[in-house]
């Protein structure tokens, strides 16, 4: 099934005490490029949710937000250090004796000191969290996934659509170019006659002209390789996922094809079907930047 590269996915898990909340949205891109955004207590999980997310995309612009909130009472505790409390107490002694000054600091003085005292967050287990985590990132995955499946089932209507109207251009030009030949000849031959009235006309030069200009103007192994490329663009969007590469450079080999046939051209018809030609390939290929 074809996916596009343009999807969004949330999910919130109240897991305890803990409430995780998931959001995913991706854009187009060449290769897969994935930003993670996670809270400071969480950043270990980087590796894991990257390795996760690459079994729901292989290519686009993903950006991964994440989000703990705890709501239990004991998130952070207090870290007493004595190391620091004892040189504290060393060196305001050591004042007073410098200066014979009496040493007046109680412990509710030294334990404003910077460093004393400090607030820790309390460690998590981190295999708890990534479990429960892992709940809310697969619901969020796979939202996203199948946004892109129904962005893609869209994508590829809209694709078989384009290539049928590119076909009928085709046909178009394999219908009208013999006549162009068979046209070029009798205006050729009214000229000739106009230009030399009575004198008989030399038919076997008017033959050489004619297959000059329809050796000059002929597109036929332009028209042959645009209904395969026509055909194998069809079998790619009914193939599967992951085609965006392949298709894209279909799409390039439509192009140089359609641009040959109008470089050809020596008839406003034919010239006008290959500019439409043209502009429904350019079309194409837009489309096909959003399919992964």
């Amino acid at each position: 099934m074809i996916r596009s590269m343009t999807g969004f996915g949330r999910c919130e898990v109240l897991a305890g005490s803990r409430k995780y909340t998931v959001e995913i949205k991706s854009v187009n891109h060449k290769y897969l490029d994935v930003s993670v955004k996670l809270p400071r207590k969480l950043t270990f999980l980087e590796i894991p949710i990257r390795n996760e997310l690459k079994k729901y995309a292989s290519r686009g612009k993903v950006d991964i937000f994440i989000s703990m909130e705890d709501y239990s009472e004991a998130t952070v505790c207090v870290k007493y250090n004595r190391l620091v409390a004892e040189e504290y107490v060393k060196y305001l002694e050591q004042m007073s004796q410098d200066f014979n000054i009496e040493n007046d600091v109680k412990i509710s003085h030294l334990s404003r000191y910077p460093e004393i005292f400090s607030l820790e967050e309390v460690p998590v287990d981190e295999e708890a969290v990534w479990q429960d985590l892992l709940k809310a990132f697969t619901s969020a995955a796979q939202q996203f996934a199948d946004s892109r499946r129904v962005e893609g089932e869209h994508l590829r209507a809209d694709l078989m659509g384009k290539l049928d109207t590119m076909e009928e251009h085709v046909s178009f030009i394999e219908e009208r170019s013999p006549q162009i030949i068979a046209e070029y000849q009798e205006k050729l031959r009214k000229k000739v006659e106009d230009a030399l009235q009575d004198v008989n006309v030399d038919e076997n030069r008017i033959l050489t002209e004619v297959t000059i200009f329809a050796d000059r103007t002929c597109v036929d192994e332009e028209l042959v390789r645009l209904r395969s490329h026509i055909h194998t663009a069809r079998e790619a969007l009914e193939s599967g996922t992951n085609v965006g590469r392949s298709l894209d450079f279909i799409a390039q080999e439509m192009n140089r094809e359609a641009n040959t046939t109008l470089s050809k051209s020596g008839d406003l018809e034919i010239t006008n079907r290959a500019i439409l030609l043209k502009t429904e390939i350019e079309k194409v290929r837009e489309q096909i930047q959003n399919i992964e």
